[in-house]
């Protein structure tokens, strides 16, 4: 009997009846359940604005306000697209009705600021009406006057073969000595042509002033010897002298050629420079310091 008793309860723990895997997990407690349940909300609190979680509603659907702005913002957008994709030429072209705007030249620039003229010296002054002066002198005597042009007398004076006429000529530092006899027309200066002389057409016109005034030229040969000054008042030298040996030929001529300003001797010369000054009389700058 004994023997029996030991086996039963050997055969009671058997293994099987402790096997894990036939056993089944046991329900804890209502109390911790609960616990359980407290606990999982505040572990998985809600994201806000985020995915929503299972079981919860999804998000409503946005206001028709929103949805009006959107539509607005997808119009604005569709011409800034048709504008970028229309042609240049097309873009260019005004629409109808609207006039193309004339656009001045030069509109955008800005303007010329123009200086006041600064106020001119007495030398300053001076100067510029001896140019004057001078420039409307030379045109007279290019050009002409009203009835200046004309030869002074109707029948030049024949002038016998063997008879010859001299006088003197000055301008400025130059001296021209003149000789007149009878010819056709033939002008030296310096034992050279007037043209090889005086190279320039107006100093040339200078020169013969007197003969084609008096409508001697081509009746007479001039022979001058010049020296002395320039080639201007050389020319104007030549055109005195020759005026002065008309008088003697015909003295007839002396009242028109007087009063044309052949005659009368020019002594406008140059000054000379003094010691201690830069011109005849120009000083030099003083500097105090």
């Amino acid at each position: 009997m004994a023997d029996d008793e030991q086996q039963k309860p050997a055969e009671e723990s058997t293994p099987e009846e402790s096997t894990p895997e036939e056993s089944t997990p046991e329900e804890g407690t209502p109390e911790e359940q609960q616990a359980e349940e407290q606990a999982a909300p505040e572990e998985h609190p809600p994201s806000e604005g985020g995915t929503p979680e299972r079981g919860e509603s999804e998000p409503e659907p946005p206001p028709a306000e929103e949805a009006l702005a959107e539509d607005a913002a997808a119009e604005d957008d569709t011409p800034a697209a048709e504008e970028a994709a229309t042609p240049p030429e097309e873009a260019a072209t005004p629409p109808e009705g609207k006039k193309k705007e004339e656009v001045v030249p030069g509109a955008e620039l800005d303007p010329i600021a123009l200086e006041p003229d600064r106020p001119l010296d007495a030398e300053e002054r001076a100067r510029r009406e001896a140019e004057e002066e001078e420039r409307a002198k030379r045109e007279r005597e290019l050009i002409g006057e009203e009835g200046e042009d004309a030869p002074l007398a109707t029948k030049p004076t024949k002038i016998s073969g063997d008879a010859s006429y001299s006088a003197t000529g000055k301008r400025k530092s130059s001296i021209a000595r003149v000789i007149l006899r009878a010819g056709d027309g033939n002008i030296q200066v310096n034992k050279r042509s007037l043209e090889e002389y005086f190279p320039r057409a107006y100093l040339q016109t200078v020169a013969k002033q007197a003969l084609v005034q008096s409508g001697y030229e081509g009746n007479v040969d001039v022979r001058v010897r010049v020296h002395g000054g320039g080639i201007s008042g050389q020319a104007s030298a030549v055109r005195h002298g020759i005026a002065r040996a008309l008088c003697d030929v015909d003295p007839a001529l002396r009242p028109e050629l007087k009063r044309r300003g052949m005659l009368t001797r020019d002594s406008r010369v140059k000054e000379r420079r003094k010691a201690g000054l830069k011109k005849a009389r120009k000083k030099p700058q003083f500097s105090k310091r």
